[in-house]
């Protein structure tokens, strides 16, 4: 099969994957699912085009295993802090406005174009999954194996550390500043922003240097529209944890980095 026809066989499973996802969320009047699922439509895509290209080499093998463990520890990640909860606010929002049309309308505003994002920036996983030269790992598989543990260590590391501070009744109406958070407002974020560099690393020695435009509309998706910004608007206006203001003042919004000190925050 030509590229094109296995970057198409991965737009299909996804599109069919969101449909049925699309269905529950109608039986259930709870869009919100589609947030569960985020990342298990990147190991559909994935596996899809290991499949449809054959190759099963070793630059193959590596993606499948980074992009997997990534997308099943998201979505049962998702899945666990969300159950029982309500529809998400936004999807509220939505359903609220088009009341009588929110459940087909829902479908491609929704569920489709959500899809149709992550057929784009699974770009990376095509060629490392399709593509069999070079047959063998080369030293920027082990830089994307290195940046990769150090994304999903913020990644998930920040997830547990959340969701353990949130848990404790102690802590209600504090702001969490305690581990990966003393270096980083957003260390979840980041960490994601890291994993999916690390997949281009994985595709750049096949010369497929164009899928960079995956993690370049990731970035631009996390850190400008659903991800830092929409957290930080939220949370704009001052926020009722103790300290919040404080926090953002000696804690860099994205990038890790050393707190500033009291006489840096007065400067």
């Amino acid at each position: 099969m030509s590229t094109w026809q296995v970057w198409s066989a991965g737009l299909g499973t996804v599109s069919v994957m969101m449909l049925v996802v699309w269905a529950i969320s109608v039986a259930r009047k709870d869009a919100s699912i589609v947030d569960r699922v985020w990342g298990m439509a990147f190991v559909v895509a994935a596996w899809t085009y290991a499949a449809a290209a054959g190759t099963w080499g070793a630059r193959t093998w590596l993606i499948l295993a980074l992009v997997t463990i990534w997308g099943v520890r998201l979505s049962v990640y998702i899945t666990a802090r969300n159950w029982g909860d309500d529809e998400d606010q936004r999807y509220r929002a939505m359903r609220e406005k088009r009341p009588n049309t929110f459940a087909l309308s829902s479908l491609w505003r929704i569920f489709l174009l959500q899809g149709a994002l992550a057929w784009v920036i699974s770009l990376p996983l095509l060629a490392a999954a399709a593509y069999d030269q070079p047959g063998d790992l080369v030293w920027l598989d082990l830089l994307a194996v290195v940046a990769w543990t150090v994304g999903f260590v913020f990644e998930a590391g920040g997830d547990w550390q959340l969701s353990r501070f949130l848990n404790d009744p102690a802590n209600r109406g504090k702001v969490m500043d305690r581990g990966l958070w003393r270096y980083t407002r957003h260390p979840n974020y980041f960490g994601d922003t890291v994993v999916w560099w690390s997949f281009f690393l994985v595709a750049l020695p096949t010369g497929a240097w164009w899928t960079a435009v995956g993690p370049l509309l990731m970035s631009v998706l996390i850190v400008k529209v659903s991800g830092v910004a929409l957290t930080d608007r939220n949370m704009s206006g001052g926020s009722s944890r103790e300290g919040y203001d404080e926090y953002v003042a000696r804690t860099n919004q994205f990038f890790p980095g050393p707190p500033k000190s009291r006489d840096e925050i007065d400067v």
